[in-house]
């Protein structure tokens, strides 16, 4: 089963990290993604620009409005994701304990419906 392991941090943490704290972040995440491969768990994954790059799109009355920015104003934003394959929740969960960003922020492991 197919499960989208979402994380969410403080926007303005990398900010406030020294270069060499940065790249041994960058480094965390890398070898993450290389144990998930090697166990055959890896789908895919990807990192989000920052919210403020974010376009919110509503349809109301069919008429379109955009607004620039997160929707919510909240300290933690959704930052990337991971898609992994896991026997069971409890193995994504397992998955998602070892991602580093369940260190400094959280992980929302949430199954794919099939279709």
């Amino acid at each position: 089963m197919k499960y989208l392991c979402l994380i969410y941090t403080d926007p303005s943490g990398w900010d406030r990290l020294s270069p060499e704290q940065r790249e041994a972040g960058m480094a965390a995440y890398m070898a993450y993604g290389e144990g998930l491969k090697k166990a055959n768990q890896y789908v895919m994954a990807q990192r989000l620009q920052p919210p403020s790059a974010a376009t919110v799109v509503r349809v109301r009355d069919g008429k379109v409005s955009t607004t620039d920015g997160p929707f919510l104003e909240t300290k933690e934003q959704l930052g990337g994701y991971y898609l992994v394959q896991a026997n069971d929740l409890n193995e994504a969960i397992q998955i998602a304990a070892r991602c580093p960003g369940a260190q400094h922020g959280s992980v929302e492991v949430r199954p794919l419906a099939e279709m």
